[in-house]
């Protein structure tokens, strides 16, 4: 191991290498090497043309230059194979933009992917993907239009009549993973580190591809001085060290500061009683709640699905349920927000290759998710918008493998402004973007696909609940206050089924006190 300096990394990374970046948005990311990146290729045009791979992209939802949007300069990247684009937005709009060919790539099966490559596998063969934008068939992943100008990287196989999907290998010349510390022989250890991420596969993948390892470190301790049981990756897979001392300038960003609470080394106090107040939000997520049952394994996703630990938190439940995110913590309240990946009081917190491992297996119980587009046959996309393309991150894997899924979000968006009052909601102005739309932009989760699994699939709103059945999403209940007609139908990109038995929503959900729910 050789501690180097960052200024002079185009020494150590070529023009045209691929890249496999660990971070998973503010939790993990290399700063210090992403920025030497930028200034390198600022300052004397190398390396440039460099393949870029990751799973959740580093990142903190702004046009700042921090994580993926160092790298977003004209020329340094010429390809892009990532779970989720857009926690960078310079990054993701870049993809949007087609400034270079990038893939989107479910967030489990590109964590297994580096794990194939580490093991000299030809690839991924999963089920996950199907009938979604990541099937050959759709787009086969690609994000873009630049994209389709490269070979596939995802093929679709039969094996005793059923479908599958095969993600292929590929090379990675340099493997960039954040640790905590390394020791004199350049043993590296994760004690600060809030998510157990990609670091060992990645690392792995590129030694035995022939690439080498550089790690960003806090700081270097002495030799045998690391519990082996906190070492992640042995000194003989690491090539390179850059040290660099937590930058608190970053805020919660990238948790700069070392948190016990959320690496797991100890425990805080987070009950708080109060009853936050009524708005829409918390109106999807308490009809939500009240799907769940005790001792339910759970996956929040960002957004509105995230104020369902909440309510778990007032109605005095969340020590009956299990919430779990995807990057590998389960138990505790998930972070939000750029941090989102860590979770504060988790139970345990494992490596995200294995907790996908789980999920693909059907051990969640429930998905609670955010909705963002619905069409007729039930399809959700998540992951493109016009030229803002973010990627699916974990979202088709969680909804392939899970036997319920929920998702919430509000019926319309952009200007929506509602009141809630005395049990009923009243809508003062209309949202301009419907949500409910004739045909998504793009498939991230199949309604075809979740019928054909036998799922359980519900899309809860402020004012009324779907159901996916055989002839798309079914109307089975309404707010109290809302005009059918008006509000709902008058609002959609198409006529939705109504069911024979619709029912009107519980007001308790609309009330602002408690709801004293039982699970």
């Amino acid at each position: 191991m050789k501690i180097i300096d960052i200024k002079n990394i185009k020494d150590y990374i070529k023009d045209g290498d691929m890249l496999a970046i660990s971070g998973s948005g503010g939790s993990g990311s290399c700063e210090a090497i992403l920025k030497g990146i930028m200034n390198s290729y600022l300052d004397s045009g190398h390396p440039k043309n460099i393949g870029v791979t990751c799973g959740i992209s580093p990142g903190n939802l702004t046009t700042d230059d921090v994580g993926m949007n160092m790298l977003a300069k004209p020329g340094l990247v010429a390809k892009a194979i990532c779970a989720h684009l857009g926690m960078g937005k310079v990054f993701g709009l870049s993809v949007g933009n087609n400034q270079f060919p990038a893939f989107a790539v479910p967030l489990g099966v590109i964590n297994h992917l580096y794990r194939a490559i580490a093991g000299g596998e030809i690839g991924v063969l999963t089920h996950i993907g199907l009938n979604t934008f990541a099937d050959p068939r759709i787009d086969g992943c690609r994000a873009n239009e630049k994209a389709k100008e490269l070979p596939n990287i995802v093929e679709l196989v039969k094996i005793d009549n059923q479908e599958l999907l095969l993600y292929k290998s590929f090379k990675i010349d340099v493997a960039i993973i954040k640790a905590t510390y390394a020791d004199e022989d350049g043993n590296l250890s994760l004690e600060h580190e809030v998510v157990i991420g990609e670091q060992y596969n990645m690392a792995i993948a590129a030694h035995n591809s022939g690439g080498i390892v550089i790690a960003q470190v806090e700081k270097i301790v002495p030799r045998h001085s690391l519990k082996a049981r906190n070492v992640l990756v042995h000194s003989s897979y690491v090539d390179y060290v850059v040290v660099s001392p937590p930058d608190t300038s970053l805020g919660d960003y990238n948790m700069p500061i070392y948190r016990p609470e959320a690496t797991g080394d100890s425990r805080i106090n987070i009950t708080n009683n109060a009853v936050t107040s009524l708005n829409a939000r918390k109106v999807c997520s308490r009809r939500a709640a009240l799907e769940l049952k005790k001792g339910n394994v759970i996956n929040l996703g960002v957004g509105i699905p995230e104020t369902v630990g909440k309510i778990a938190e007032e109605e005095g439940f969340l020590e009956e349920i299990y919430l779990s995110v995807e990057t590998g913590p389960t138990g505790g309240i998930p972070i939000g927000g750029v941090a989102f990946g860590g979770a504060i009081n988790a139970d345990s917190i494992i490596p995200t290759a294995e907790q996908f491992d789980a999920y693909n297996g059907g051990a969640l119980d429930m998905a609670i998710l955010g909705l963002a587009e619905v069409d007729k046959d039930g399809n959700v996309n998540v992951s493109k918008f016009g030229s803002r393309v973010t990627g699916p991150g974990g979202f088709i894997n969680i909804t392939q493998s899970t036997s319920k899924i929920i998702f919430v979000g509000t019926f319309t968006t952009n200007n929506l402004k509602e009141q809630f009052n005395d049990g009923k909601i009243a809508i003062e102005h209309e949202g301009e973007k419907q949500k409910f739309v004739d045909k998504v932009e793009q498939i991230t989760f199949s309604g075809k696909q979740a019928l054909k699994n036998g799922q359980e699939v519900y899309y809860v709103t402020e004012r009324c609940v779907f159901k996916l059945e055989d002839k798309g999403p079914t109307l089975i209940e309404i707010a109290p206050g809302i005009n059918l007609e008006t509000d709902i139908i008058n609002q959609m990109g198409f006529l939705p089924n109504i069911s024979s038995e619709l029912k009107e929503m519980d007001e308790r959900i609309f009330k602002d006190q408690k709801m004293d729910l039982q699970i």
